[in-house]
């Protein structure tokens, strides 16, 4: 089935830019991923355009190779995102549009417009009955869901809450309005073990939420305010700071994809998926810091099955290391969680045929 085909192109750390916006527009034609857009289709380009001061996010020359594949076709792209629950420069829809041209992805260097919904207004959240394990309804940002197609671009790196990100996530946490995002992370508080506690005050100055304080010479959170981002764990030096992942470390990937097939069953296949394997880092493209790589680069793959073009992924990074440093740098969680539940559901399938696409390009 073409579905479970994953193609791939190798990209070294010593490539320019130039010469990798070369090789995705070669991945795009060998593989012939993006024959799911038909002419006149409007188009979401579902991206991440990083935080300010994280230099891990997809490069914007990237994005405008795959614009121009669209456009070629005859469709419409637009660049697009939801807004974090964090507070920061991609917390509000005007600033997050800031910080993506200030990251150089101007309608003229990516030949597509940025639109990133204020999910504020009600018009721009739908509702989709989900009826899964955990989400019966999910808040969509409405926009992916009235676009024809999605071509999914994600970075594919680590992740503190679900050992990995990649095109799942991209999917199921990055098109979920903010409601969305909460209802996902709302089992997932995290705790602090007070007697490894400093009084360092860096969790009570990372939290976006105002949600930890300080008492007697400890820190505490407050859970009726904590959002579930999980910002206060990357910032305790003293690793004080975690969460019951018995509990809830499960729950939030398996949620996750649940809100992932209410946005990909909607589209009816019409949809691709291009991960970027390059500058892999331990945690995500949404910290406001510049991460270096726990594994050196190892190229883009792209498939029209999302669980599949994900598995190559995490196994090429195993393969490369020699090692799960995924599951070394995060050892409480299992982000395989994710491609399992994926499959079960329907979204796709772990069972993949990797085709290499020769470079003609330097």
């Amino acid at each position: 089935m073409q579905s479970k085909k994953v193609y791939f192109i190798a990209v070294d750390e010593s490539d320019d830019i130039a010469c990798v916006k070369r090789k995705t527009a070669l991945l795009l034609d060998e593989s012939k991923v993006l024959d799911c857009i038909d002419k006149d289709d409007k188009v979401a380009v579902k991206i991440h355009f990083g935080e300010e001061g994280n230099a891990g996010h997809v490069r914007p020359e990237c994005a405008a190779a795959i614009c121009e594949k669209i456009k070629s076709k005859g469709a419409r792209p637009f660049l697009t995102d939801t807004n974090a629950l964090y507070k920061g420069q991609r917390t509000v829809s005007s600033d997050h549009i800031k910080l993506a041209l200030r990251h150089g992805f101007t309608k003229g260097a990516c030949g597509a417009d940025i639109i990133i919904p204020d999910d504020s207004k009600k018009k721009n959240v739908l509702e989709v009955p989900v009826n899964g394990s955990f989400i019966k309804k999910a808040k969509i940002a409405a926009l992916f869901l009235n676009a024809d197609a999605i071509v999914d671009v994600a970075h594919f790196k680590g992740h503190l809450m679900t050992g990995f990100g990649g095109a799942l996530k991209n999917i199921g946490m990055g098109c979920a309005a903010r409601e969305g995002k909460l209802a996902q992370h709302s089992e997932i508080t995290p705790v602090i073990h007070v007697k490894d506690c400093t009084e360092c005050m860096a969790c009570v100055k990372a939290c976006p939420a105002d949600a930890i304080y300080i008492k007697v010479h400890k820190a505490y959170i407050d859970p009726s305010k904590c959002i579930g981002c999980a910002t206060c764990i990357a910032a305790c030096a003293n690793k004080a700071i975690d969460v019951d992942w018995e509990a809830g470390g499960s729950q939030l990937q398996e949620k996750m994809i649940e809100y992932a097939s209410a946005v990909l069953k909607a589209k009816n296949r019409k949809s691709a998926f291009i991960n970027f394997a390059v500058k892999i880092t331990k945690e995500c493209d949404c910290l406001a810091k510049d991460d270096p790589r726990i594994c050196p680069d190892i190229g883009i793959f792209a498939s029209q099955d999302p669980v599949a073009v994900d598995t190559a992924c995490y196994d090429a990074v195993v393969n490369t290391c020699g090692k799960d440093i995924f599951k070394m740098l995060h050892p409480k969680r299992d982000g395989r969680i994710q491609l399992r539940y994926a499959q079960k559901i329907g979204l796709g399938d772990q069972d993949y045929k990797l085709i290499t696409v020769m470079s003609k390009v330097s």
